[in-house]
């Protein structure tokens, strides 16, 4: 027995960098769709209406692909479901760069939708990192991985010059440089995901749990994520914090760009204002991983809204600021990272093993889900009433979240103590 833990422990150690190795290469794309998909949504339609379907369109991808993914990794394991979504992840970085040179949106948004699997990879990795993980280590491994996301997605806002740079050695649009240094990244990344996820930590753990299976007993039963969504209130409580915070932190996010060049900002303030933010959704994540599981998981999804609701007052008094925008956009990425480390270990701790691939394929599809519509919503809404009153709408979700969260939590059937 002491020798199995051991080589589990050795193994969860080489999920979790390999795991981080790709995420630093995924972010890649994430970064550049965030930092450029909007620039380059408003050069080719002519018009910065349209520059909110890049967050769209790219969190709208990832919800689509999201179920499959899961369910690809349910049957094949991680390392098959990773790298497919790593592939589509290129094709959609190649499908952009091929409308930047068609000029034509409508390929444009197609291409951005395709490159919402980088999204995807993002939130699956940090699910595969917990299925070898000790309970009481969860949050701070899927924690690692989010935050290993942050070179990548740092860097990504700030492709403009040396993509602008590369572009022109191609011949290409200065915007569409980015996209191909997003492509090639996305593309190594699959390559770590095939050669290191061996043996695969999902097929692992599904044959450790029919192992514990006794002689003659039934193992828990596969089921479809909306059912298990549907069987577990803790379930449902966890993915509505995600998926919530997560559209508040698209809406603002996606409407920053537009806002801050029409208020004379350069694109690279935008870049580095974008690569702030980014830097708080993923650089302190292993601290908050490290609090829910020592505080609980519910009391840091509660630090996430407090920081989220901060960061939405600063816009609502401070629009005008470019400072205060900065401030604020950092308090938003901060809040996301909260809400949505701690988020996610309650989705995973919510139910049994063999339903979990299911229920976090739907946790994520949702959480993009939520994201679109934020995305959607924020460019009219930020036409209608300004940059503060996008803020003030936004105050109203971040109430729903944290009154969800205050309500008594269901005694679940089997008490997790890191809850």
């Amino acid at each position: 027995m002491t020798g199995r833990a051991v080589d589990h422990g050795r193994l969860q150690g080489r999920v979790v960098r390999v795991l981080a190795a790709g995420q630093v290469l995924g972010g890649l794309g994430t970064g550049a769709a965030l930092g450029l998909g909007a620039l380059l949504v408003a050069d080719v339609s002519g018009s910065p209406a349209w520059s909110g379907m890049a967050a769209t369109m790219g969190t709208l991808g990832a919800a689509l692909l999201s179920v499959p993914l899961a369910t690809l990794a349910l049957r094949r394991g991680r390392r098959v479901s990773l790298t497919t979504g790593a592939l589509v992840a290129v094709l959609g970085s190649l499908t952009v760069v091929a409308a930047a040179v068609a000029d034509l949106l409508a390929l444009l948004l197609a291409g951005i939708l395709l490159l919402g699997a980088a999204t995807t990879l993002n939130l699956q990795a940090r699910f595969a990192a917990t299925d070898l993980a000790a309970p009481g280590r969860r949050a701070r491994d899927l924690s690692l991985v989010v935050w290993a996301t942050t070179v990548g997605a740092v860097v990504g806002p700030n492709l403009y010059e040396p993509g602008e740079a590369l572009a022109g050695a191609l011949g290409l649009p200065p915007l569409a440089g980015g996209f191909v240094i997003a492509a090639v990244a996305q593309s190594l990344g699959a390559v770590v995901y095939v050669a290191g996820l061996r043996p695969d930590p999902l097929l692992v753990a599904a044959a450790d749990e029919a192992a514990r299976v006794p002689a003659g007993g039934a193992p828990t039963p596969r089921a479809g994520g909306l059912r298990v969504l549907r069987g577990s209130a803790t379930a449902r409580r966890a993915v509505l914090t995600v998926a919530l915070s997560h559209a508040v932190m698209v809406a603002l996010m996606s409407m920053t760009p537009v806002h801050l060049t029409g208020h004379g900002a350069t694109l690279t303030a935008v870049g580095l204002t974008i690569s702030l933010h980014v830097a708080g959704m993923y650089a302190l994540s292993p601290l908050f991983g490290g609090l829910a599981d020592r505080w609980g998981r519910h009391r840091v999804v509660l630090v996430g809204q407090a920081l989220l609701l901060a960061s939405l007052v600063l816009v609502l008094v401070g629009s005008e600021s470019h400072t205060a925008v900065v401030v604020a956009l950092v308090l938003l990425g901060l809040g996301w990272s909260a809400a949505t480390v701690a988020g996610s270990a309650l989705v995973v701790t919510a139910v049994e093993p063999p339903q979990r691939p299911a229920l976090q394929g739907v946790a994520d599809a949702l959480m993009s889900l939520a994201g679109a519509v934020g995305g959607a919503l924020a460019g009219p809404v930020l036409a209608w009433v300004g940059f503060s009153g996008l803020a003030a709408v936004l105050v109203a979700l971040v109430a729903v979240t944290t009154a969800v969260q205050l309500r008594p939590a269901p005694t679940p059937a089997t008490p997790d103590p890191s809850r």
